[in-house]
């Protein structure tokens, strides 16, 4: 995708959030352009699937991307799972009828049945054994040829990693989540627990102008 076109996706996907002012316009205009995980999803092709379910959703970011990014009928089945309420309120905002938002806990949600279910910075907030059951019904929900897209740290990358706990751990304390524990898993073991489930994975850096080492997974299930 050439850059100039992104970028005026991202605007577009950002004026989504304006009746809620300017800063929140403003941080959703900056995350999109500035994580590269949302371009990436893009040029692999999530906004031509027929269905697609982000876990995790927070405030519909990758959704309102995806609204903006179809470039023909029919809209797909877009849909989102998220705990805080503040976030939910915000994705429906954003969002609109042309998704479904559901207020849920991941630790025991069951994704629909989906060409693609995302899990973008998620997993890392759930206890390893709910990590694993989260990863079956993930996997379990996506369609014959489907794929499930994992970003996470990889818990093995050494100074890049500590960026990204670092990281998390200021924002958990800012939301007032004070030392909640997180879970990291280096990404060979990301790896080796989706392909158990059956899929078939390729692994790509996703922290292109960042200082932290994250990964995508891009978990795909026969056909």
């Amino acid at each position: 995708m050439r850059t100039e076109a992104f970028l005026r996706l991202t605007d577009l996907a950002a004026r989504r959030y304006a009746p809620a002012g300017h800063f929140a316009r403003g941080m959703a205009r900056g995350k999109l352009r500035n994580d590269p995980v949302y371009r990436a999803l893009l040029e692999r092709g999530v906004a031509e699937a027929a269905s697609v379910t982000d876990l995790g959703c927070g405030r519909g970011l990758l959704l309102a991307l995806i609204l903006e990014a179809r470039t023909g009928p029919p809209v797909p089945m877009l849909r989102g799972i998220e705990i805080r309420s503040a976030e939910v309120h915000a994705a429906r905002a954003a969002c609109g009828p042309e998704t479904t938002i559901l207020h849920g806990n991941l630790a025991d949600a069951v994704p629909p049945p989906s060409q693609i279910v995302t899990l973008v910075d998620v997993l890392h907030y759930l206890p390893a054994a709910h990590q694993d059951r989260l990863l079956e019904r993930a996997a379990a929900a996506l369609n014959p040829g489907g794929t499930l897209f994992v970003r996470e740290a990889d818990g093995g990358a050494g100074p890049g990693f500590h960026a990204v706990r670092l990281s998390e751990r200021i924002a958990a304390l800012v939301r007032g989540e004070g030392m909640r524990p997180f879970v990291y898993r280096p990404a060979e073991d990301w790896v080796r627990r989706l392909e158990r489930l059956g899929l078939s994975v390729a692994v790509a850096p996703m922290g292109r102008g960042t200082p932290f080492a994250n990964v995508l997974l891009e978990a795909r299930a026969a056909a």
